[in-house]
């Protein structure tokens, strides 16, 4: 299996005070094209922080991130910002999508924002509002649909650029177990629908073990479960 992602030797902290607060310590990862990847940790362990650096939001203090063997610690911020929005989608725990717009027209947003045409971007947000179940609440602002329905409409935005690699940040973190559960298996079925490569970090154990492979970040560095 050929990678999509590898990580090599990251190390990361921050400004504590007087001090550097050591984050990442020398984690390294390799994801294969197709697989998903779930990572656990306590909160403050550094999950996150991963996420935002794979996803070219932040930079490391060092090491190597190369996605589809392109490094992208030396991506210039407009060459990281076009990679990012061909390549990479994104699903927050907070769904941040914009409450003024329906359903549709959040989903539609990235297309729009790459300046695709608006009847080509919208048969293509209601085509993936039907695949997260809500094809009959496409006009419908966040306002008036369930935490669980907003970030079905997250995910359907996410994926609306055809990314190679979906990055997920604690996405059932804020919805009932139930709802959590439901959320996790419209993940698994659209990830091998669409042929994605997944990574999600979760305080949710069962979430995680829907995955091909589980790790725990701990002390700076990942341990394979």
């Amino acid at each position: 299996m050929s990678s999509l992602l590898e990580v090599r030797d990251l190390h990361k902290g921050y400004d504590s005070g007087d001090q550097r607060l050591a984050i990442l310590i020398g984690l390294s990862l390799i994801i294969g094209k197709g697989e998903m990847v779930g990572i656990t940790g306590v909160s403050g362990s550094g999950k996150s922080t991963l996420l935002h650096l794979v996803g070219g939001m932040d930079r490391p203090d060092r090491g190597s991130i190369k996605i589809l063997d392109r490094e992208i610690t030396a991506l210039s911020p407009s060459e990281l910002s076009g990679f990012r929005n061909e390549i990479i989608g994104f699903v927050f725990q907070f769904h941040h999508l914009l409450p003024e717009f329906t359903a549709l027209e959040n989903v539609m947003m990235p297309l729009l924002i790459r300046g695709a045409a608006q009847p080509e971007a919208a048969e293509s947000a209601e085509a993936l509002l039907h695949d997260v179940g809500l094809a009959n609440r496409s006009h419908h602002r966040p306002g008036e649909m369930s935490g669980g329905e907003q970030q079905r409409v997250a995910l359907a935005r996410a994926l609306i650029g055809k990314p190679r690699l979906l990055l997920a940040d604690e996405p059932t973190g804020n919805v009932d177990p139930q709802t959590g559960q439901a959320i996790g298996s419209l993940f698994r079925n659209l990830h091998d629908k669409h042929g994605l490569t997944s990574v999600i970090v979760t305080h949710n154990e069962r979430l995680a073990r829907i995955c091909s492979r589980a790790f725990r970040l701990e002390d700076g560095k990942l341990i394979d479960e």
